[in-house]
């Protein structure tokens, strides 16, 4: 196995632990003594949380300590397990393109800032995957960090306008005769790729996230970013001449801890996506045991907080606990 994909799968080991809601291992007799060549076998259960600080004039925060740091699961506080600032581990991230009409112009652009954006992002252990939508969902490369591998497919993006018939993509076409399947596209980024990875887990979204074409609800697509603990982020833009909507863009994000940037015209684009490459490699990663041990799928309501004043915490809302 080559090094650095090596360096990579102990690295998404330790993620694995930190980021699984419950990770069993089988447990030791009670009679019997450890022995060096026998299994201590232990329950662990860790709810895992990257978060974004930032201060009133939006730049980031970087030395917050444990201390500042104030945890509460279903209203309840928790104690924090584990700190750490500037997280190295590895990032897994997706890059969904909307190809739609409302892009034609804009879409050279989007290309270009994108790919500067892997260069500038990826190191040895992080992988990558695009994929475009329109009135169906193409996945243009699997996960890799080859940055010229990302850049052709990338460059392979073309606009589709809407009711146009093309060839389904290696994703399932929408049922509906037309539209942007933008939460299609979501869903099945974070169902068939994201949720099989472990450690941290993007997805950037360039589009309007104006949907009209999706056959899973916005509800359900929302949840199964959730369930793979994806970060959701949208650059939003699209040609003036079409409508965007914000409210779609802040929703996802605010539930999966991402955010929304709108750059106004194509020479903001660049900009944009350099405050996402400034932000995925300065997080805090905060990892608590929850005082609700139950494993039976509930949704939990998680919120983070900072004591220092004058600062603003960007992080996932809640998780589902494990099942059975």
């Amino acid at each position: 196995m080559p090094t650095g994909r090596c360096h990579r799968t102990v690295t998404l080991l330790l993620a694995l632990l930190l980021t699984t809601p419950s990770v069993s291992l089988p447990q030791q007799k009670a009679q019997q003594k450890p022995q060096q060549d026998q299994p201590i076998r232990v329950q662990v259960q860790l709810v895992n949380l990257f978060a974004t600080v930032r201060d009133g004039k939006r730049a980031p925060v970087h030395d917050l300590t444990r201390e500042e740091f104030r945890v509460f699961e279903d209203g309840e506080e928790q104690p924090i397990e584990f700190f750490r600032r500037e997280t190295d581990l590895p990032l897994t991230m997706g890059l969904l393109i909307d190809t739609s009409k409302s892009e034609e112009r804009l879409l050279g652009a989007e290309q270009e800032a994108a790919g500067r954006f892997f260069r500038r992002v990826l190191r040895p252990s992080d992988v990558a995957m695009v994929i475009s939508f329109d009135v169906d969902v193409d996945l243009l490369t699997g996960f890799t960090g080859d940055p010229d591998r990302l850049q052709r497919a990338i460059d392979r993006a073309k606009i589709n306008a809407p009711y146009t018939p093309i060839n389904p993509g290696p994703f399932p076409p929408s049922l509906h005769s037309g539209g942007t399947n933008m939460y299609d596209a979501i869903y099945l980024a974070c169902a068939e790729k994201l949720s099989r990875e472990a450690g941290r887990k993007v997805l950037i979204v360039v589009t309007d996230a104006y949907d009209s074409g999706s056959r899973v609800p916005q509800k359900e697509a929302i949840e199964v970013c959730q369930r793979a603990n994806a970060v959701i982020h949208f650059v939003l833009i699209a040609d003036p001449q079409y409508p965007r909507d914000a409210g779609t863009a802040r929703k996802f994000a605010d539930e999966t801890g991402g955010r929304v940037i709108e750059p106004r015209n194509e020479k903001k684009m660049e900009e944009a996506f350099d405050q996402l490459a400034e932000e995925l490699r300065s997080q805090y990663v905060i990892g608590y045991a929850p005082s609700n041990k139950a494993r039976d799928g509930s949704y939990r309501k998680v919120k983070l907080e900072a004591t220092r004043k004058g600062i603003k915490v960007l992080t996932r809302k809640g998780y589902y606990a494990p099942k059975g």
